[in-house]
């Protein structure tokens, strides 16, 4: 795995399976590291060794979603890691057991992007507004209905998982990138994508860290650019609707 530093409390973990790059990233704080994310299966071993070279062990994994290649080591590292905390959202957990199902106020269709079930269960759930050490939890569905991301309060790094992309270019969720169509091809609602961006977007993030591609510092005009880009392509549906 290639290993970024994104600032002095972070690092950026990227693993190309077959010419798709996914990241996950470490957190180091006061007791150890936080995962977030856990890749495509068979990324525990650089996710170890990474850590092992910063010298701190992981203490706990934090999931911004169930999508397979966000969540696909997570039985090897729960193996590996008998005793890191376990944490995600419920909806996320009823994901990772195989229920697809859309709740009632959902009615969207067929969910789109590889959910994986894991036989990993929590240790403890999570919802917006909560705090796991340095970070919050911050909701931002769109990508899939389970979608959160988490705001580092000390630098304010944002971990916007798939809600944002900067592979290909700057992109909210759905934007189609024909370099690298692939999160836009997995999004379940677009709209909901528009919504949760321009919430990220009042956060004033000092830096963007994302699912698919490399972190960004000073992302606030490029993230303003890709929600403008969204919000004239709705324009344009919309007057070609009416």
């Amino acid at each position: 795995m290639r290993v970024s530093r994104i600032n002095e409390h972070s690092v950026q973990l990227t693993r190309w399976p077959l010419l798709f790059p996914v990241n996950v990233c470490l957190i180091s704080e006061t007791d150890g590291l936080t995962l977030i994310d856990t890749a495509v299966g068979g990324s525990q071993k650089g996710i170890l060794q990474a850590a092992a070279e910063m010298n701190a062990p992981i203490s706990r994994i934090l999931l911004t979603h169930a999508h397979g290649d966000h969540v696909g080591a997570l039985d090897d590292l729960r193996e590996a890691l008998p005793n890191a905390e376990i944490l995600m959202t419920a909806r996320t957990a009823r994901f990772l057991t195989g229920d697809r199902s859309l709740d009632p106020d959902e009615d969207h269709g067929k969910l789109p992007g590889s959910f994986t079930a894991r036989k990993t269960r929590p240790d403890r759930l999570i919802a917006p507004g909560d705090r796991i050490g340095s970070l919050e939890v911050v909701t931002s569905p769109g990508h899939s209905p389970d979608h959160v991301a988490f705001l580092d309060t000390r630098d304010r790094t944002l971990f916007a998982g798939d809600a944002f992309q900067t592979r290909a270019g700057v992109a909210v969720s759905g934007t189609m990138r024909p370099l690298f169509p692939f999160p836009a091809m997995a999004t379940w609602d677009k709209d909901v994508a528009l919504a949760s961006a321009r919430q990220l977007l009042q956060l004033n993030p000092t830096t963007l860290a994302v699912g698919h591609g490399r972190f960004l510092h000073d992302p606030i005009a490029a993230m303003t650019a890709a929600i403008a880009e969204v919000e004239r392509r709705v324009g344009v549906r919309m007057r070609n609707a009416s």
